[in-house]
């Protein structure tokens, strides 16, 4: 009769804890889940800032690129005139120049570079922010990948996350070429 009971409290017992293993490995399993929608949306928010922060500066430098070449071709005009000594071409070029210096002028009072500034400085502190925040994110999802990984790999979790298909899950790596500085260059040219 002890033994009986002994028998039945030992059994007891290793149901007990084969619940206890399996409630933990089902909350390392979550956890990883978690760990993983957390750096989701972070990439998926930075997914939506990129093509703002891109359009921004397209816009900004288009702006600036068509004053500026007003500005140049005016200028170029205003010399070959005055080089060839063409009074009435040089008459055009310099109202083209003045005409190419107030949409310069304009654009300073209109569109101050701090102002322009401000949204590219706002988006760049913005991506900038997402992209530690999803490191500080790979980090906690590959920390809790390993304690997943080690777990299950553990005697006599092991036992219950075979029984139960608890498998293992990848670490977050970025290789090499996920590691470089982006081309901004090719973004704008895009």
């Amino acid at each position: 009769m002890v033994t009986t009971y002994i028998v039945l409290a030992i059994v007891a017992a290793s149901l007990a804890y084969a619940v206890l293993l399996y409630n933990h490995l089902v909350q390392l399993k979550h956890n990883v889940w978690q760990a993983w929608s957390n750096i989701d949306v972070l990439l998926k928010q930075r997914h939506e800032e990129l093509p703002k922060l891109i359009e921004t500066c397209k816009q900004y430098m288009q702006h600036e690129r068509t004053v500026l070449e007003r500005v140049t071709t005016a200028r170029t005009a205003v010399s070959t005139a005055r080089e060839a000594g063409d009074v009435a071409a040089l008459g055009r070029a310099e109202t083209a120049m003045r005409a190419g210096l107030a949409g310069l002028f304009a654009v300073v009072e209109n569109y101050p570079e701090l102002k322009a500034n401000q949204t590219f400085q706002h988006l760049q502190t913005r991506i900038s922010q997402l992209e530690s925040q999803i490191a500080d994110r790979r980090e906690y999802y590959n920390a809790a990948v390993n304690a997943n990984n080690v777990r299950i790999e553990q005697f006599p979790d092991a036992l219950v996350a075979n029984l139960f298909k608890f498998g293992p899950r990848e670490l977050l790596r970025f290789s090499d070429s996920e590691l470089k500085d982006v081309d901004v260059k090719a973004l704008f040219n895009a």
